[in-house]
């Protein structure tokens, strides 16, 4: 029954991992335009000018010359989490730190648009879900043995 439940375990992490990594590319993917351009339907971005200008909106105290960078920054960090997660290096401090960054996109989402866009865009959810990887990695789960008493 532990074989069991411990693959189980690994199989769903190996699941949160992958969604967020493959989260973080989609977002990277849509604003460099391989979803499609700017203004069609469904597309966030569509190129890298629309995500810096989005940048600016969610972050109306950063003065203009630093929103570039930011725009950079976050994208170049969201690469190296998806990779990492991927490849499994580094997962736990990885996942907390996408936790930490995701969260910093709701919170700006519900400050300048309000509450509803980051739900609707599931980041709260993005966001619990690494925070959750983080946790359940920081707890030595996958190196206890699991006792199911009934």
């Amino acid at each position: 029954m532990n074989y069991i439940q411990n693959n189980q375990e690994k199989i769903v992490l190996l699941f949160v991992r992958f969604a967020l990594a493959i989260g973080f590319i989609s977002a990277v993917a849509d604003r460099f335009g391989f979803w499609g351009n700017a203004g069609e339907s469904g597309i966030g971005w569509g190129d890298f000018e629309s995500f810096q200008a989005y940048v600016a909106f969610l972050n109306p105290y950063l003065h203009l010359s630093l929103v570039p960078i930011v725009s950079w920054v976050v994208t170049i960090l969201e690469v190296v989490f998806a990779i990492l997660l991927i490849f499994g290096l580094y997962v736990r401090s990885t996942a907390f730190l996408s936790a930490l960054l995701l969260l910093s996109f709701a919170l700006s989402m519900s400050l300048t648009s309000g509450v509803k866009a980051p739900f609707d865009y599931s980041v709260f959810t993005a966001a619990s879900a690494a925070m959750m990887l983080f946790l359940y990695l920081s707890s030595d789960k996958l190196s206890q043995k699991v006792e199911i008493k009934k």
